[in-house]
Parts: structure tokens; C-alpha cells; sequence
């Protein structure tokens, strides 16, 4: 078993060259297709942290004409709850790391890492620039139960409010209890655990962003929560097709 906190995209790379011949058969022809899309889900993945970034580093000039958020409002909620939301994605991508020697999940499982990492610093630095709370005044979940307030045009949840609670545990996280199970596994069924949690944990991650969308028209919560939304449904598609290589059933 290796490691688990370093990312050697050389030693895959060598690991796949030893692999194949100057013929190589199906299996491993399907293996390296399956690469190039995981490392295409990446660079893009990439791609939109930074432009979530630059579009950050904007913002703060283009919000001087914007009203500051305040400590209840559906920003400052999702900055905060978010934040819990991807600590929890990181902690399940770096416990796959350590229950695998997969490259395709432990690359998965870097850049997931690596990126819920970044946003949630972001988003740190929001309410600091805000002048707010890092812990709300409310329950977890508040903001997501309040009407939509017209947003940036997206029209995915009811708008008279979400079927959710204050206080309730946010969408798609995994319980104690399942983590202890990943926890307790290795390989392949710690491989096919962890892309069922994940995709429901993106999936929870998605709601959650296109909620912020109905609520905000802040420039840099519509970017970043445009961002969590594409990236996130490109894994979920990526980890069903993983989820099906694996013998097990897609999550829907």
C-alpha cells in the first residue's frame, strides 16, 4: 500500500508505459482512454478554479458598486456552509488515497482534494473581506430554506424555498458511521465506497450551488457557484462510469 499524501503523476505515467507493448490489447486500450478522460476531468477541474480565482481577484473591484453581503443573507450562508461541505470532500478524497493503489482513483481523489482545498479557502476569504462571522448566528441550512430573491436566473429549486430544515445535515454528506466503513476498507471495495459517497457528496454540492444561484446575483458567488456546479456534474458522470467498471451500480 503506498503512501496516499504524495502525487506522483511521473511514477503513473512510468507504471503505464512498463504496462504496455508495442500491441496493446483491449483491456489496457480501454485503461488508457479511461486516463485521458480522468486527466481531461482534471486540467478542466483546473481550469476553473483559476478562472473562479481571477474572476475572485475582479470581483473584489467590481463589488465596490454591490451592496456588502450581511451576516444572514444566502452569500454569507453558503460561503459558510460550503466551506464545511467541501472539508468534508476533502477528508473522504485523501482517505481513498490511503485505501488504493488505483492511479485513476488516486489521481481522482488528489484533484478532489486539492480542489474543495482551494474553494474553500475562497470562500473563507469572502467573509473575511465581508467584515462577517466565520460561524453563522443561525443553523446551518437557514439560507437554503428563504425564498429565491430572483438570483442570476436559474430556476432549479422551488422558489418559494427548499424542502430542507435549519439545522439538518446539508445534502450529500456522509455520516460518521459510513466514513468509519471507508475507513475500514482497501481496494476495490474501498474504490466502489468511496465513488458512491462522492457522487452523492457532489451531488449535495451541486443543490447547494445552484440554490446560491436563486439567491445572489454577487459576482463572485455566481462564479464560483457556477464552477462547483460544472466541474462537480462532469465527476459525477466520470465516477458513474468508474462505478460501472467496478461491477457496481450508478447512482442516480
Amino acid at each position: 500500500m503506498t503512501d496516499g499524501h504524495e502525487h506522483d503523476p511521473e511514477g503513473v505515467a512510468r507504471d503505464a508505459s512498463a504496462a504496455s507493448d508495442e500491441h496493446p490489447d483491449e483491456h489496457e486500450h480501454h485503461r488508457m482512454n479511461r486516463g485521458a478522460r480522468i486527466a481531461i476531468i482534471v486540467a478542466a477541474a483546473v481550469a476553473l478554479v483559476l478562472v473562479a480565482v481571477a474572476a475572485y481577484s475582479i470581483g473584489r473591484l467590481s463589488t465596490l458598486a454591490e451592496p456588502t453581503p450581511t451576516a444572514t443573507s444566502a452569500e454569507a450562508g453558503f460561503a459558510r456552509d460550503m466551506q464545511v461541505h467541501h472539508q468534508q470532500g476533502v477528508e473522504l478524497a485523501m482517505i481513498i488515497r490511503d485505501r488504493t493503489d488505483d492511479p485513476d482513483v488516486r489521481l481522482l481523489g488528489y484533484d478532489i482534494a486539492t480542489t474543495q482545498a482551494q474553494q474553500a479557502g475562497q470562500m473563507y476569504g469572502w467573509l473575511a473581506e465581508w467584515d462577517l462571522s466565520q460561524a453563522g448566528s443561525e443553523p446551518s441550512m437557514t439560507w437554503m430554506t428563504r425564498p429565491a430573491e430572483g438570483g442570476a436566473g436559474h430556476a432549479t429549486h422551488d422558489s418559494e424555498g427548499s424542502t430542507h430544515s435549519p439545522g439538518e445535515p446539508m445534502p450529500g454528506l456522509a455520516t460518521p458511521e459510513q466514513i468509519a466503513e471507508l475507513q475500514g476498507l482497501e481496494g476495490r471495495a474501498a474504490e466502489v465506497m468511496f465513488l458512491e459517497l462522492m457522487i452523492a457528496h457532489h451531488q449535495g454540492a451541486v443543490e447547494m450551488a445552484e440554490a446560491a444561484l436563486e439567491r445572489s446575483s454577487n459576482d463572485v458567488v455566481v462564479d464560483l457557484s457556477n464552477s462547483i456546479v460544472a466541474s462537480q456534474q462532469a465527476e459525477i458522470d466520470l465516477m458513474n462510469d468508474m462505478l460501472a467498471e467496478r461491477g457496481a451500480d450508478r447512482v442516480e
